[in-house]
């Protein structure tokens, strides 16, 4: 009996990426595997602004400016994530208010917000 072997294609790149709405187009953040369920991590814009990039636990994907409007300090990617009324959100890791993940609204100062990103995956 004589083995054959049968060429393989190379296996198609399957790799997901996540993309923000920035300025008309979609820019690419980072691949979605870099993403750690519950934990941030910050990201350059092409402007120089940086953003606090998360995956909730049940898999989406959300991003808000990384500025901690109460301090100034580019930190918000380092915060605790949790949730509260099922809205998943982020405490600032410095006075620890919490900030909506989709909104970007603090949800302990009404009069306080930071910018949240449309993000989709690609």
């Amino acid at each position: 009996m004589t083995a054959t072997t049968t060429a393989h294609a190379p296996a198609p790149d399957l790799t997901t990426v996540v993309q923000l709405a920035y300025e008309g187009a979609w820019f690419t953040l980072c691949e979605r595997s870099l993403l750690d369920p519950g934990r941030g991590v910050a990201a350059l814009l092409p402007d120089g602004r940086q953003v606090a990039v998360f995956l909730d636990r049940a898999g989406r994907a959300y991003a808000i400016d990384n500025r901690d409007p109460f301090t100034g300090a580019y930190v918000l990617s380092r915060g605790l994530v949790g949730s509260a009324g099922g809205r998943p959100f982020v405490a600032s890791p410095l006075l620890k208010q919490r900030f909506d993940l989709a909104t970007g609204a603090c949800l302990d100062d009404d009069e306080v917000a930071v910018e949240a990103f449309e993000l989709r995956e690609a």
